[in-house]
């Protein structure tokens, strides 16, 4: 299970180095979740961008609605770090390393690796997010339009999580995020691991919301009126003149494949990379390495 102290120490930090990679293997799905996501915006507001990353949605929603004012929050400082470079020049998009919770004045028994009034701001910074910034006394944040790309998959208690984005929503304040379906139909997270039998519910982590009904009740369970479309997409592991070796440096730091690795023994490793590059050369086709890739648009209302 990934835990907030996960992505506020080495996780955070390898995503940091690899966020090139990263950003390249979800372009394809990028359109289609910036499509939506403007489809319910308004002209202006607060948004809110959950688990923003390096900030690629955030700052593509900023740049189409200049009236509003983008905030996205991560709990990767590391990642925080390059999307607030990123966002040079764009002044309606400020990012901050925190616990979204905390901002939206929840307890941390929605994160897994937290213990109930423990704290975490990994920066400090909350200067420019909209409402409640530290005190109970100040008020309370209201947002008027939620969305994430696979940013809410990794709460302890999904559905407090998302009654506390219900709870600072503005009246019909619409909630858009993407999220993988199931492993078996992505095959770039199955290539040296057998796919794993359907979950009998929902458990933190990457394919928490593969099963399409288990994250419909966990939304209507928490206030939500939602909708739900089945996006494809190309996942582009490697590139460039050595496709293979570059989807390897990918493949083997990032994602399912990555965690096999570092959980097996010392004499496994090596046939499992042999494995990954031998799938990886089935795959190349020029200078590319595709994989077809499957995604939930989930889109919802408060």
């Amino acid at each position: 299970m990934t835990t907030v102290a996960d992505w506020s120490g080495r996780l955070g930090e390898v995503w940091a180095e690899e966020w090139p990679r990263t950003e390249r293997a979800l372009s394809g799905l990028a359109p289609a979740l910036e499509r939506a996501i403007l489809a319910v915006a308004p002209e202006r507001g607060r948004f809110l961008d959950i688990g923003c990353g390096v900030g690629s949605t955030g700052l593509a929603i900023a740049r189409a609605r200049p009236k509003a004012h983008v905030t996205g929050v991560d709990l990767a400082t590391d990642l925080v770090a390059i999307a607030r470079r990123r966002s040079a020049g764009i002044p309606n998009a400020m990012f901050a390393a925190a616990d979204v919770l905390e901002l939206l004045g929840r307890s941390h028994a929605c994160h897994p690796g937290l213990e109930p009034g423990s704290r975490f701001v990994s920066d400090g910074q909350h200067s420019g997010i909209p409402g409640r910034a530290r005190g109970d006394d100040q008020k309370k944040p209201e947002f008027d339009l939620f969305f994430s790309r696979h940013g809410v998959m990794f709460f302890a208690d999904p559905v407090a999580a998302f009654r506390a984005f219900q709870s600072a929503a503005t009246p019909g304040a619409p909630l858009v995020f993407t999220c993988f379906a199931a492993a078996a139909d992505n095959p770039w997270a199955t290539l040296v691991t057998e796919p794993p039998a359907p979950a009998a519910g929902y458990a933190p982590g990457p394919f928490a919301f593969a099963d399409a009904e288990v994250t419909r009740a966990i939304l209507e369970a928490a206030g939500w009126t939602i909708a739900v479309e089945r996006v494809e997409f190309t996942y582009r592991a490697g590139e460039g003149d050595d496709p293979v070796a570059d989807a390897l440096a990918f493949l083997t730091r990032i994602g399912p494949a990555a965690s096999a690795m570092r959980d097996a023994a010392p004499q496994e490793r090596e046939a499992l990379r042999a494995r990954l590059t031998e799938q990886l050369e089935r795959r190349r086709r020029g200078s590319a390495i595709d994989f077809p890739a499957v995604a939930w648009l989930w889109t919802a209302r408060a």
